[in-house]
């Protein structure tokens, strides 16, 4: 059944113009079944790393340049490079939220000055995901056009594409790929349906996706996590009463409740702070037989902790290890931050350091996110450092998340500029990681408070070049700056700018 007929009758609020249809192309099942295989964590060798090295060069000279710009640099500069699946998926990794540059290099790859190189699966992914997520959805359209016509649309494509619309609140063009994926070669299925409907409910369009389920239900088959979908849903715009009805058409088509579905009922009483409710719900689920699992404690712990409630969290965590539920790395993350933040930073550090390995828990990169976080919180930072360090030992690769604190920590102190150097310098050149909007806006936010204007312009510069839109709290802050030490020329350019991204200098 199509959804033609929904979205005539529904006159749907899109941000920008429908999506034009795709051309068709005829695959083969072979066609759209690829691994989607993740090349992008792999160690480069020498002469890989050198080639992204002269790639990443050659796009920081045209930075400031359009897409197109980018590919001729590249075409000028980077000729006789060989790619590698291991050198194209990696620096699109790194490219963080620069699209722009992802873009270019990506078309230079494939064109024939890259010497026509195919992109895996991963990348393609990626770079339809990048696009979307940075709200460049009439290029992320044209490039999910490309990839059909080559064969390389996977469901894992369409997912990605299903959620960046829905994200850049195009809940029609979402409905009319959905409709359009048996052109692309792919099912209409129940698999295709939760992505659907998940993605609207993310977005709390729970009403939008429960009409797409009216029409679609008599003729694809939900199952158990369809009704999870809407439990989670309606409890994501506090309509508690609905997913309660939710529960009961789904015990009504056969599936039983579990313990996700209750736990999406937990969280919505949990995002009320109604924990009477919760612990109602505790006691109804141990009567069916239905016992919380770490998940469920987790959610619970961590809720109470944000609510500050720290001394019940804790009794929550001492009750799910007396019920025999074994703890988990994500459970130990949550409880490592709950303790760091209700002022107990010792025993925060005897978790991380004595529990987890004494139970057989392995640490993650959050983890030891969580715990440099802390320690940074308290100022620590040569323990915070330490951990950093033993990270790299244990063949952890840190994240953007991980430096964050630290450069926080260092750029509230005045004199501290040599630290954060060198913070940027790993995380660029040794990480191989790109700035992305927050940690932009964390450098320019922190250099501006201890009075290094000249840095934090340089670093929008980069920013905006690179198409990253700064927050108009960021420019305002800069604009003042500027204006204090008469950076005449800066001051106009960031007015103009302010009025290009529509906001009031």
């Amino acid at each position: 059944m199509p959804l033609r007929g929904l979205l005539r009758l529904r006159r749907c609020r899109d941000a920008g113009s429908t999506l034009q249809l795709l051309p068709l192309c005829r695959l083969s099942s072979s066609s759209v079944t690829c691994p989607n295989q993740d090349f992008s964590s792999a160690a480069l060798t020498a002469e890989e790393e050198a080639s992204a090295a002269r790639i990443k060069s050659a796009l920081f000279k045209a930075r400031k340049g359009s897409v197109e710009d980018l590919v001729r640099c590249l075409g000028a500069e980077c000729s006789g490079i060989r790619l590698t699946s291991g050198v194209a998926d990696s620096l699109l990794r790194r490219f963080g939220d620069d699209w722009k540059s992802a873009l270019g290099f990506f078309q230079w790859a494939q064109s024939p000055a890259g010497g026509g190189y195919a992109h895996t699966p991963y990348a393609c992914n990626r770079m339809v995901d990048l696009l979307g997520k940075m709200r460049q959805i009439d290029r992320m359209w044209d490039l999910l056009s490309d990839m059909h016509c080559r064969g390389l649309v996977t469901v894992e494509t369409v997912a990605k594409s299903i959620r960046r619309l829905a994200g850049a609140r195009r809940w029609k063009d979402a409905i009319v790929l959905f409709d359009r994926l048996e052109d692309m070669g792919l099912e209409r299925n129940t698999e295709t349906m939760n992505i659907l409907l998940d993605a609207l409910c993310k977005e709390k369009k729970v009403e939008l996706a429960r009409e797409v389920f009216v029409v679609l239900s008599p003729h694809i088959a939900p199952d158990a996590y369809t009704f999870n979908i809407f439990v989670h849903g309606w409890c994501s715009v506090r309509r508690i009463d609905e997913a309660m009805w939710t529960i009961e058409e789904m015990k009504n088509r056969g599936f039983s409740p579990t313990v996700i579905t209750y736990t999406a009922v937990l969280e919505g009483y949990c995002k009320q702070r109604n924990f009477r409710k919760v612990y109602e719900i505790l006691d109804s689920m141990d009567s069916q037989g239905c016992h919380p699992n770490v998940i469920t404690y987790t959610m619970i712990m961590t809720s109470l902790a944000k609510c500050e409630r720290f001394e019940e969290a804790l009794n929550v965590s001492h009750k799910m290890k007396s019920s025999g539920c074994k703890p988990d790395t994500l459970f130990y993350n949550s409880l490592i931050n709950l303790l760091g933040n209700a002022g107990h930073l010792f025993e925060a550090s005897q978790v991380f350091h004595v529990e987890m390995p004494m139970n057989g828990v392995p640490r993650n990169l959050s983890t030891y996110n969580t715990m440099i976080s802390i320690l940074c919180q308290y100022g620590r930072d040569d323990d915070a450092l330490s951990l950093f360090k033993e990270m790299e030992a244990q063949s952890c690769k840190p994240d953007l998340q991980t430096y964050q604190p630290l450069l926080r920590l260092f750029l509230s102190r005045r004199g501290q500029g040599d630290a954060v150097h060198h913070l940027l310098s790993e995380l660029i050149n040794k990480s191989g990681l790109g700035l992305d909007l927050d940690t932009f806006t964390l450098l320019i936010h922190g250099l501006c408070r201890v009075s290094e204007t000249d840095w934090a312009y340089r670093l929008y510069d980069e920013m905006v070049g690179s198409e990253i839109v700064p927050r108009q709290k960021t420019c305002e802050l800069l604009l003042s700056e500027t204006q204090r030490k008469n950076m005449e020329g800066c001051v106009e350019r960031i007015r103009n700018d302010m009025i290009c991204f529509g906001f009031s200098p």
